[in-house]
């Protein structure tokens, strides 16, 4: 099958080696590309998504309103008084002075303002045992968490004076700075231990320092100019640091994976006995190739993202394109260079008893994996009987997810009970169902004071409480000026998303028509967390479809285009669906249903966050299709070399084995770092993102994909007439095309 021809055609082979010719022009661009785009991103600035758009819907004309208007709502906070052994009530003295020392308090620390006595709101429960003061700090409620602490500490005072009542102050503010004491650099710790695991996965995989250095440089000077482009890009498309933190993953997975491929390459060619000129053009023709196969398909799928039309996701998916991309070009053009100027000086920083170690091993083995020789051996002799295991292992590691339940996560979900304020929150919604999550209906007409607004209002206050959507107490809140009106009805239900979603329904169909709805020119969308909650789940829900079948039909079309094979298309296709579904199945167990939940430091919470299986599905068919591509080609490779499909396949895998194994352990473990994490919801990602890529480089790159192709012999070639008219992007990337004839001879030689 190979041509003899030895003109480069692949554009990864031609950009390859004029960076090899020209590397220091090479590495200069490059370096100019990175100052260049992070000056530009400095200069420019971020702009972050703003609240308004980041739902449609009743959600997004609310704060489209509040927005146009120009009010700024402040942070709420609230002080729960409450008897600890219920003897105490609202209506006895020391309960009465316990809620005038708060309320003097917090009004005494001037960082606060609209501070309200249950006495006056009618802020106490049904039982008569709690009571909320409530206020607003003073400021800009984005940095309030910043102040909060002078109200926290005042409240606390309180509390030693009175201790037969439990005193205990919850917000927007306080929730904020308590989460970000325990939390806030939990993050970024984990953002910075990813890069020297990295590292020293790196160090055990080559056994030199320089080598291992490489794949982690290109990665964070990819990272680096991505974030320089996103604030130039955030102009036109809005970004945000959750958009950030997943560019920095998928940026260091991608990034230290092309570079793993094409430095393995380089290795093995040099090792193999050819000149280190020719050992460059062998790996920028094939793994060059394979790169940019894998990464315009991994850019296709995070282009799926934009078809959501929910503002974090459409950040997420075109930063973590543009680092893709940015990370396959560097790949290609400056890595060359980069081998080139080194040279030998490549293994320098050698590690004596790994480069030992692995020396010994390749003596004995001749570079292929001895692990994957012998599960190869097995799997060749028996496909039929390979596929069937290997696939009903999956199916029923899958299988928990058809039964998959997806929600926003409660507070006490998400944190457990490890922190104080999580018990706080579940006080007040005990004794204030939806008190604490109120629903906002943000009510605008020509004339807030006209009677009829007025009387719709009192109407929708008595209304929203006779439906049984709201138990009360209903608070209105006039902006004259502004011709707007707040109304915060707590909704029956309280953290129960479910129950207070049915509540939030009545109000939408059936109390605000009846009676908001019937005055002219009066817009009354309602917000809060239950409505956001709502909003997103349906805009999410509408988005399935349409982002499934954009990844599937362009990665498919992709992979028929760059392998001129429908079977090989189809096959790449099912299997990626069969380890996504697998990493489903394994969420659904750990977190929905608990089982073994514990060895991952979590608990069940009865749901996956409604944002992560549409997010793992880009992420993982992306992902997956590195390792798809990298095998497949040198499978096709060896093909074109005239061995036999069989012998292709065990060539193919056992030879790819351990750069493949290095990039997954590296996934893995970074992706792993965040399933330790305190929250569920960075639990969840952590463990669905590193169970995926686990199965994917073992079962199914190991076991199912060899399996598969052994049964299909000569039919995974297979490309029918009518298609023949498609472009070629295969480029005949065999070594043949490079080689000079003595090389070409030692390799048919089997050498």
């Amino acid at each position: 099958m190979g041509n003899g021809d030895t003109r480069v055609r692949g554009i990864a082979a031609r950009a390859g080696g004029w960076s090899a010719r020209h590397r220091w022009a090479a590495v200069g661009i490059w370096v100019l590309f990175v100052v260049l785009a992070m000056g530009l991103g400095s200069a420019a600035g971020r702009v972050d998504v703003k609240e308004s758009d980041q739902l449609k819907g009743e959600t997004h004309t609310a704060a489209k309103i509040v927005e146009d208007a120009g009010i700024e709502e402040p942070a709420s906070e609230t002080v729960l008084v409450q008897s600890k052994d219920g003897g105490l009530k609202a209506t006895d003295g020391e309960f009465k002075a316990a809620v005038t020392a708060v309320v003097e308090a917090v009004e005494g620390t001037g960082k606060v303002t609209d501070v309200t006595s249950p006495y006056d709101t009618k802020t106490i429960s049904k039982d008569g045992r709690s009571a909320l003061v409530q206020f607003d700090m003073r400021g800009d409620s984005d940095t309030a968490g910043e102040r909060v602490e002078p109200v926290l500490k005042a409240v606390e005072r309180v509390q030693k004076d009175h201790g037969s009542l439990r005193i205990e102050e919850i917000g927007g503010a306080s929730m904020m700075k308590t989460f970000d004491d325990a939390f806030g650099d939990d993050f970024q710790k984990a953002e910075l231990s990813a890069v020297p695991v990295a590292l020293g996965i790196l160090l055990i995989a080559f056994g030199a320092l320089v080598a291992a250095l490489l794949p982690v440089a290109l990665a964070i000077t990819a990272i680096m100019a991505t974030m320089g482009l996103m604030g130039v890009v955030s102009h036109v498309m809005p970004m945000s640091d959750t958009a950030n933190s997943v560019m920095l993953l998928v940026g260091l997975a991608v990034g230290v994976d092309y570079c793993l491929f094409y430095l393995r390459r380089e290795r093995e060619e040099r090792a193999a006995g050819r000149d280190a000129q020719t050992a460059l053009r062998v790996a920028a023709a094939t793994s060059g190739r394979a790169i940019i196969v894998s990464g315009v398909t991994v850019c296709v799928a995070m282009a799926g993202m934009l078809f959501t039309g929910l503002a974090e996701f459409e950040a997420m998916g075109l930063a973590s394109l543009m680092v893709v991309a940015v990370a396959m070009v560097g790949s290609v053009t400056v890595l060359p260079a980069l081998l080139s100027l080194l040279g030998e000086r490549v293994e320098k920083g050698r590690i004596p008893f790994l480069r030992k170690a692995m020396e010994r091993r390749a003596a004995r083995t001749g570079g292929e994996s001895r692990f994957w020789t012998a599960v190869l051996r097995g799997v060749l002799a028996k496909p039929l009987i390979s596929v069937l295991v290997a696939a009903g292992a999956l199916l029923a590691v899958a299988a928990p997810a058809v039964g998959m339940k997806t929600q926003n996560l409660t507070l006490d979900q998400e944190f457990g009970n490890s922190l104080p304020i999580v018990q706080t929150y579940n006080r007040v919604n005990d004794a204030f169902p939806g008190g604490s999550e109120p629903a906002e209906v943000v009510v605008k007409a020509k004339d807030i004071n006209a009677p009829e607004v007025k009387s719709a209002l009192a109407d929708f206050k008595e209304r929203a409480i006779s439906s049984g959507a709201s138990r009360g107490p209903v608070e209105i809140k006039l902006h004259d000026a502004q011709n707007i009106a707040y109304v915060y009805v707590p909704l029956v239900g309280g953290s129960d998303l479910d129950k207070a979603g049915t509540s939030l329904e009545k109000l939408r169909d059936e109390v605000r028509p009846a009676t908001l709805g019937k005055v002219a020119g009066v817009q009354a969308p309602i917000t809060g967390q239950v409505a956001g909650s709502h909003d997103f789940n349906d805009q999410l829900g509408g988005a399935v479809i349409p982002v499934f079948a954009f990844v599937v039909v362009f990665a498919f079309l992709l992979m028929l285009l760059s392998f001129r094979s429908l079977t090989i298309a189809i096959t790449s296709i099912v299997l990626n669906l069969l380890s996504v579904g697998a990493a489903y199945g394994i969420l659904v167990a750990v977190f929905q249903h608990g089982w073994g939940a514990s060895l991952v430091g979590a608990e069940g919470v009865g749901a996956i966050i409604t944002w992560l299986p549409l997010f793992l599905f880009v992420i993982l068919f992306g992902l997956s299709m590195d390792y798809h591509v990298f095998v497949v080609s040198r499978i096709r490779e060896a093909r074109l070399r005239g061995r036999t499909t069989k012998d292709a396949i065990q060539h193919g895998v056992v030879t790819t084995a351990g750069v493949v194994t290095s990039a997954a352990v590296i996934m893995v473990a970074v992706f792993a770092i965040f399933g330790t994490l305190s929250m569920q919801s960075m639990k969840q990602m952590g463990v669905g993102l590193a169970a995926a890529v686990l199965i994917d480089a073992t079962i199914i790159r190991g076991v199912l994909l060899p399996a598969v192709m052994a049964l299909l012999g000569e039919r995974n070639w297979y490309l029918p007439k009518w298609l023949n008219r498609l472009p070629d992007l295969t480029h005949d990337e065999a070594p043949e095309a490079v080689l000079p004839p003595a090389a070409r001879e030692s390799e048919r030689a089997g050498v």
